[in-house]
């Protein structure tokens, strides 16, 4: 069939429809991995098939979430490693459905290109299947669009989708939110997939050595810490929702904490978060130093190392650290929720 579809005219033009069948063959391996019961299609079709397992769900919601790993990518570019930037884009759209309670069942991806190297699209998806992995989403499908002219050859974007299901019932309901609830954090593992416009001009990464070992952050490359794919919270979270009635979960993406936190939050409340208690990445004080930035605007555009924050009741809190610690979190209180004044304050 390969052979038989091959467009010379096409492949004149720049677009080699040869190379995206091999790109598919080689990835299907890694595609294997995702596969969970509700998959009712193989990967090729026009669409992929799904079927929900809808067992103990009275009120089935469907839940959506779309998003891209932004320029993060040139950092990729710039080390020629592709095969986590995948765990990053599946992280971003699986991180904010949970916010509404919902598990994640399927993700589909687009990749577009300047040209269709089969190897590195092949690296980029590895990277996918180990996020859907993590989150126990299926990949049931996906798109690798050639677009020479309109991207550069050894360049690509790539952005996902998913859908989540919550019982109605089971949403996350901020309204039950109360002054005196406990405000917990979840570590991230560095600047995630957001401000890589500003970290690429603090850091001029095109013209440093991302490769060189670096004192400030023990001894790992500034790419390698650059690159370091985005936290999935999914399955502890889903976990806390089984033992704790959580009252709000705010990813901490672009927009770092000012953005995030209060919209998770109903109006007459604030998130008052202690300063001190943030355990701050090394990463983060690095950007700071280098690109003389003020403390509110670390906060306003990094996650600075909580990548999910969780309300609970005062009395739940102490249960709720005791099952993300058995998730392997390393779970920490950073504030309370209080009556009036700011949306959020950081003191």
């Amino acid at each position: 069939m390969i052979e038989n579809s091959r467009s010379e005219a096409y492949a004149a033009a720049g677009v080699d429809i040869t190379a995206g069948y091999k790109a598919v063959e080689l990835m299907k391996k890694h595609i294997r991995r995702t596969e969970t019961p509700g998959v009712c299609s193989d990967v090729g079709g026009f669409g992929g098939l799904f079927e929900p397992d809808l067992q103990g769900i009275t009120r089935p919601v469907l839940v959506s979430g779309t998003d891209g790993v932004g320029t993060k990518l040139k950092i990729a570019f710039l080390i020629d490693k592709h095969d986590t930037v995948g765990i990053d884009c599946v992280a971003m759209c699986v991180n904010d459905i949970i916010c509404c309670g919902a598990q994640p069942l399927f993700f589909l991806d687009y990749i577009a290109c300047g040209k269709n190297v089969p190897e590195r699209i092949e690296q980029i998806v590895k990277g996918v299947c180990e996020g859907c992995v993590q989150a126990g989403a299926a990949l049931i499908g996906g798109e690798t669009a050639e677009m020479p002219g309109f991207y550069p050859e050894d360049e690509y974007d790539l952005a996902g989708y998913s859908t989540g299901i919550v019982d109605k019932g089971r949403i996350i309901d901020n309204r039950q939110m109360r002054p005196g609830d406990v405000i917990i954090a979840l570590p991230s593992s560095g600047v995630h997939s957001n401000g890589f416009s500003l970290v690429r001009k603090v850091f001029d990464v095109e013209n440093a050595d991302l490769k060189a070992p670096c004192a400030a952050l023990g001894g790992q490359s500034l790419g390698e810490a650059l690159l370091t794919p985005t936290r999935i919270y999914v399955k502890p979270v889903l976990a806390l929702l089984k033992e704790v009635r959580v009252r709000g979960i705010s990813h901490i993406t672009g927009g770092g904490f000012y953005e995030n936190i209060p919209r998770s939050i109903p109006d007459g409340l604030g998130a008052r978060i202690d300063k001190a208690s943030v355990r701050v990445l090394p990463i983060f004080r690095l950007i700071a130093e280098k690109g003389g930035i003020s403390e509110r605007d670390m906060f306003n555009t990094f996650n600075m190392g909580v990548g999910m924050s969780i309300v609970v009741a005062a009395e739940d809190a102490e249960k709720a650290l005791a099952v993300l610690k058995a998730q392997g979190e390393d779970s920490y209180v950073i504030g309370s929720i209080a009556e009036g004044g700011e949306k959020i304050a950081i003191v």
